[in-house]
């Protein structure tokens, strides 16, 4: 057996320095963190071999797309490829970031296909919690960030109640896989804390910079969104 720490997370799995972890992520292993709501499960999202990866370790169905969190809107770039049409409505909707507001664009053409599910546009957000954005800006990429459940389980908020199951996909996979407890490289870091999920919407492609498809209503109200003009599909 190998020995753990607290949690059950095996010892070799378990990493506090923000630098071991971003070069976990940036050697193709897949990495368990906080986000604000739960515990999340990613890699680089340009890796496509990891990518694969976190669909198995989640058993999740290949269909489903996978989210990005970013550093901060300069990473936007690295894996949208926005329409011109449309910068104008993101660069106002991604003022509101870091927030639980999630925007849905094309995707780069060079990203790896499962990422999108073969939708062509990958879901992206700035993370409200401060160790998810520090990922990503360590990687100088972005990160997938998946509930790290196995599909079809609750989503957890502390490291001791992740999936048995899921460790043990980590544990059995390549060395750098890991779970990333960041209360030594960010001792303000909140633990997850549970409640509605994002919410997420797409510019509309009517024509109008102020017109958004809503995929889903969550955490940020979409009130939030109609006091700096913008309007809904119906």
């Amino acid at each position: 057996m190998t020995p753990s720490h607290s949690g059950g997370i095996p010892a070799p799995l378990l990493c506090t320095a923000l630098d071991d972890a971003a070069r976990r992520l940036n050697a193709g292993g897949l990495l368990v963190y906080p986000t604000e709501t739960f515990y999340g499960i990613g890699c680089r999202a340009d890796h496509a071999e990891a990518v694969l990866r976190v669909f198995a370790a989640k058993r999740r169905a290949p269909d489903m797309p996978l989210p990005l969190i970013l550093a901060s809107t300069d990473q936007l770039s690295l894996v949208a490829a926005l329409e011109p049409a449309h910068e104008s409505a993101v660069q106002r909707l991604a003022a509101f970031w870091p927030a639980p507001l999630t925007l849905l664009l094309p995707v780069r053409a060079d990203l790896p296909a499962a990422l999108t599910a073969g939708t062509g546009k990958i879901a992206v957000r700035v993370s409200a919690h401060p160790a998810a954005r520090a990922l990503a800006e360590a990687c100088a990429f972005p990160v997938v960030s998946s509930s790290a459940n196995i599909s079809g389980r609750p989503a957890v908020t502390s490291a001791a109640s992740l999936d048995p199951d899921l460790l043990s996909f980590l544990a059995s996979g390549p060395e750098p896989d890991g779970v990333f407890d960041p209360s030594h490289a960010f001792p303000e870091a909140l633990a997850p804390g549970g409640g509605m999920a994002s919410t997420i919407v797409e510019p509309a492609g009517c024509g109008s910079t102020s017109t958004l498809r809503v995929l889903r209503e969550g955490a940020l109200p979409l009130s939030r969104l109609a006091e700096v003009g913008f309007t809904f599909l119906p």
